[in-house]
């Protein structure tokens, strides 16, 4: 489709009162996440970016967890008692009574809907001049679901529910999604006409098209390409059928915009990861939060990536990687975890069983293997050996060391923050540096050796004496 134009004023309404009891959590379940994500920001991003001019959500069961979660994302609007969905769009009144523009109404338990899709219900909606128009998909299985009944111009002449359609009316595939755009003054007038005379005693929104539809106004309809769409979430097995959809799309979607995703099904991408092409993802790969992955990188196996930017060209294997910045040509792993304010610059190496936290690794830089390095600045060009620790707390603060350009520091060395070692100094295998190092200095600080020639047989002898006791 082209680019979308706002012609009058849309307003979204978004149903979210309901009790949810068959996710059986004390979470709303518009908050249960698909894909690292809550699924209700699916819905909101969507609208966002279709640029609504109000969106209102009506909630009511757990209402005060979706005002802490959401707020200053949308306008709140409180349902004090389920009566339906007709009373929940009601309790909107006041802000969209007597208003010009468009209404949306929308369930907060369907996170699948594509801006396209959405898009597509307001432009037949405004073609066909309708003052309610009701998105549909064709289902092979349409049981259960109300039916679209269309006249021959292709308007709807009713909505029917499964339980009252007859036999005729079974057979047509095309079901209701129970999404909606209204002419919104129109809207309003026939909410106050509708009744709560059913068997639940509630006061229901399809009834408004049947008002509409007495009252001789245009009942358009609007098919979904894509009938998987219209999946709601009722309950856990259906959130992760949501899940296993949306992530499918995320994936298609990286893969046709050029990045290679080894074994799909065993991959994870969060929907707002970016991937640059050429870039490989390998199996058992993570990537979520708002991951930004450059061009021509290795990705994988078995990495987990949250809140990461990936420069160009950069390797990283069964890592563990939070909140933190990589740059170009950057070798990661194996078996590396690098948690939250650390960043690598081009060309560092960062081996295996090495962990980096709040840590600055300069340009060239090397820690190859069991090493740990927290709450430190590492200049260019700085080896750091096998086994080297800095000793950043004393049990009640966090101090920092800093490694300046060109540095050795040999292995199984201990560095007690606060220390600094100058540039190109030279620290022997075996130290524990307390003090700083001066430039091109050579710092060691190990007990002299001590060999005791003909020893072990004395010390056999003694533990066999003590041994027998």
């Amino acid at each position: 489709m082209g680019a979308y134009i706002v012609k009058e004023n849309l307003n979204a309404v978004i149903l979210a009162a309901g009790k949810g009891t068959r996710m059986k959590s004390k979470k709303h379940k518009v908050l249960h996440e698909l894909c690292g994500k809550p699924m209700i920001h699916y819905i909101l991003d969507t609208l966002e970016d279709m640029g609504t001019t109000q969106t209102l959500m009506v909630i009511g069961h757990l209402g005060e967890t979706l005002e802490e979660a959401l707020a200053g994302e949308v306008t709140f609007v409180k349902q004090t008692k389920q009566l339906g969905t007709a009373h929940a769009v009601m309790q909107t009144e006041e802000f969209l009574q007597g208003k010009d523009g468009i209404t949306l109404v929308l369930n907060g338990d369907h996170p699948l809907f594509t801006k396209d899709t959405l898009q597509s219900l307001i432009q037949i909606h405004r073609q066909k001049e309708a003052a309610a128009t009701v998105l549909t998909a064709e289902l092979a299985d349409p049981t259960g679901y109300g039916r679209v009944i269309r006249q021959g111009d292709g308007s709807v002449s009713r909505i029917v529910e499964h339980k009252d359609a007859t036999e005729e009316e079974r057979s047509v595939h095309e079901i209701n999604t129970g999404t909606y755009c209204f002419h919104n003054k129109k809207l309003f007038e026939a909410l106050k006409l509708v009744n709560n005379n059913n068997a639940q005693g509630e006061y229901y929104l399809p009834d408004v098209i049947s008002i509409l539809q007495e009252q001789g106004e245009v009942i358009a309809a609007s098919m979904m390409a894509d009938e998987k769409e219209a999946m709601g979430v009722n309950d856990r097995f259906q959130l992760a059928e949501a899940e296993a959809y949306m992530q499918q799309r995320i994936l298609k979607t990286h893969m046709l915009n050029g990045v290679t995703i080894h074994q799909p099904s065993s991959v994870t991408i969060g929907p707002d990861v970016e991937i640059d092409s050429d870039t490989e993802i390998f199996p058992g790969s993570s990537l979520k939060g708002n991951t930004k992955i450059g061009n021509n990188c290795v990705i994988g196996p078995e990495a987990d990536l949250f809140d990461v930017l990936v420069a160009d060209h950069t390797k990283i294997r069964y890592s563990v990687i939070e909140d933190s910045e990589i740059g170009s040509n950057v070798t990661v792993g194996p078996y590396a975890y690098i948690r939250p304010n650390t960043s690598l610059a081009e060309n560092t190496k960062v081996g295996a069983f090495v962990d980096l936290k709040n840590a600055q690794i300069g340009k060239g830089s090397k820690v190859s293997h069991l090493a740990y390095v927290g709450d430190a600045e590492v200049g260019q060009n700085v080896n750091v050996a096998c086994g080297v620790v800095t000793v950043n707390y004393d049990g009640f603060t966090k101090h920092k060391t800093v490694i300046k350009d060109g540095a050795f520091i040999g292995c199984n060395t201990n560095l007690v923050a606060p220390v600094t070692v100058e540039e190109k100094a030279y620290i022997a295998a075996g130290s524990t540096i307390t003090d700083d190092v001066p430039p091109e200095a050579f710092a060691i600080a190990r007990q002299k050796q001590v060999t005791k020639e003909n020893y072990v047989p004395k010390l056999r002898n003694k533990i066999n004496r003590h041994n027998s006791l």
